[in-house]
This record gives structure tokens, sequence and C-alpha cells, in this order.
């Protein structure tokens, strides 16, 4: 089993009945309650992992992500943005330590664009940039943190926000600890995991929604998601992004919100002020413990505080009802 792949992880989860695209175990309803009151483990078949390893990582990834890399911890964790020229978000990580090296989770379907994109900086630079061949599990609710301190011995967990934790392992590692954790968590798919980003308000961009946002439309800036340095000096994109910052108000911002129906992330918004006018995109929707679903949203401020958003067309249907929002967006 030291040998196993990526490959074989899934296969060995197939046999756990995950459905075929990581959504869910078979209950998917039983899975989002459990992720709202109880403690889930989820196999995050929909990130991945992006490994910089050499003695200038740090530097390199300090000069092209929005967040301060060569100040991280040890033992830290920092979420960040990658931006193109023009400011505009091609990708969201979290990222973290594992020994000299720097692990980055992002979406899975980025990842090989993102990876290649990265490449393409390196020059001169004593870094490599690589798939590590590893897989992650969340783990999240009311007792994740037991479940950590339990496997304090045995892999590190890197905690992302609102009792939610990464746990990046190889797949035979992953295969071996699963029965443990399954024993002590309800698993779920990646639809309950979405939920809780949801839920506290973490975005993510995915392929679809690659050069919608600067990092202020996405509240990463705020200290509630801590996405962005107005200190750490240049980026890609940095003028734009301090510009937004010092010049006025944002005038669009990522709100959560019910709507009526599943939609793809991407798909525009539009408010009664702005007509025809997309002002906005689905970022992330997902399937509520409540029912229905539920969704963060880029759209106009000045048009959600007015309570009419519609998504795929003016006018709708779906209409999106804001719900109350896990941090204060000012």
């Amino acid at each position: 089993m030291t040998q196993a792949t990526k490959q074989d992880w899934l296969d060995f989860l197939a046999t756990r009945q995950l459905s075929g695209d990581g959504q869910d175990f078979g209950e998917p309803g039983a899975e989002l309650v459990a992720a709202r009151d109880a403690t889930i483990v989820v196999p995050l078949v929909d990130q991945d992992l992006i490994r910089a390893s050499g003695e200038d990582a740090h530097v390199f990834l300090h000069n092209l992500l929005t967040n301060d890399v060569e100040n991280l911890p040890a033992d830290g964790v920092r979420f960040a943005g990658f931006c193109t020229a023009k400011g505009r978000l091609l990708a969201t990580f979290h990222l973290w330590h594992d020994g000299p090296d720097l692990l980055l989770a992002l979406s899975a379907d980025i990842q090989p664009a993102i990876l290649k994109k990265l490449s393409m900086f390196v020059l001169r630079s004593k870094v490599k940039l690589t798939d590590p061949g590893l897989v992650l599990i969340g783990l999240a609710g009311v007792g994740a943190r037991a479940v950590v301190d339990a496997l304090a011995d045995r892999v590190r967990a890197i905690p992302v926000g609102g009792n939610r934790y990464l746990l990046a392992l190889t797949p035979a590692a992953a295969i071996e600890l699963w029965p443990q954790l399954a024993a002590q968590a309800t698993p779920a798919g990646v639809a309950a995991w979405r939920w809780l980003e949801i839920a506290a308000g973490q975005p993510r961009v995915v392929a679809a929604t690659q050069e919608a946002f600067v990092p202020q439309m996405m509240n990463m800036e705020l200290p509630a998601v801590g996405g962005v340095s107005f200190t750490k000096g240049c980026y890609p994109g940095q003028e734009i992004v301090a510009r937004t910052q010092y010049l006025g108000k944002v005038k669009r911002r990522m709100y959560r919100a019910r709507i009526d129906q599943a939609l793809p992330p991407g798909t525009e918004v539009f408010t009664a002020e702005s007509g025809e006018q997309h002002c906005g995109a689905l970022v992330t929707v997902a399937p509520a413990p409540a029912g229905g679903h539920e969704c963060l949203v880029v759209v106009q401020s000045s048009g959600a505080e007015a309570g009419e958003v519609f998504a795929g067309k003016p006018g709708g249907p779906p209409r999106l009802t804001l719900l109350a929002q896990p941090y204060d967006i000012g």
C-alpha cells in the first residue's frame, strides 16, 4: 500500500459508497445535518495541492501572492490569492509549511493550470513547483478538535477557521486512517464541506470564476477572511488591489444568501437597479441542512441592500434571499 495512488484512494472511497462526483456518501440530508450539528469527515476530492520546495520558495510565493508568506510562522496557515496584472483572481489558496517546503491547497479543477502558470515565474529562482501526490481530508464540527488532538502524534491538522481542519496525507496513509476517522465522525461528501465554507463566508476560486473578481469583492481584505496584506510589497495586480482599497468604498461585496435552485459558480446575477447589466456572480452554491440551497454571491452592494438580487437573468427566477452574514462586511 505504500505505493498507493490518488486513484487507489478514489477506488477505496467508492467501496465506502462515496458517489462518483464526491458529493455525498448516499445520505446527503443526514450528512448536511451532521455538518451543522455534529462532526464530519470529508474526502476533499474537489481540492488538490501544489508543493513549493527550494531555498527561494518563501520569497518566490511572497512576491506572487496577495498575503505575507515570508513571515508565515512554522505552525501557521495563510489564506491568499494569485491575481492577474489587472488584479483579478486566478486562484485562492490555503498555504502552510510542510517541513522546509510549502503546501498550497486550491480547487482541483484549476490545479494543473495554476501549477503551470506559477512555474512560468520561476526563471532563475531556486524553487521547484510540483504536484505532491497527496490527498486532502477535511474534519469539521463540534468534535473536530478532539479528533485532531487524538491524531496529533500521527498527522498534522491545518486549522482553516470555523472548527474546520485540513489533513494532507499520502493516499496510503489516507486509506489506513480512514476507518478510524469514520468511527469518530460522520463521513460526508464535498457538498457538506461547501456548505460549511458558505456558512463561514470563505471564498474559493474555481475554473468558472477565474478572473471574475478582485480580492475585495470576495471580502479577502477583511480580518475575518485574512487573505490580503497591504504591507508586504508588490505582487501581480497589487497596484489595482491597493487602489481599490484606498480610493473609496468597494462597490461589490460577497454575501451569503439562500437560492431556490442549484446554479453553477460563475452564474451572473442582476439587481433591479442594474437592469439588463449583470453586477456580480455566484461564487459557491451548496445544498443546505434546512433544505433548499445556500450560496456565496458577489453582487453590487447597493442592489443587495435593496433586497432584490436575481441569478441567471434580470428579474429571475431564481431570486436570492440574503441571510445573516458570518462577519461584518462594512
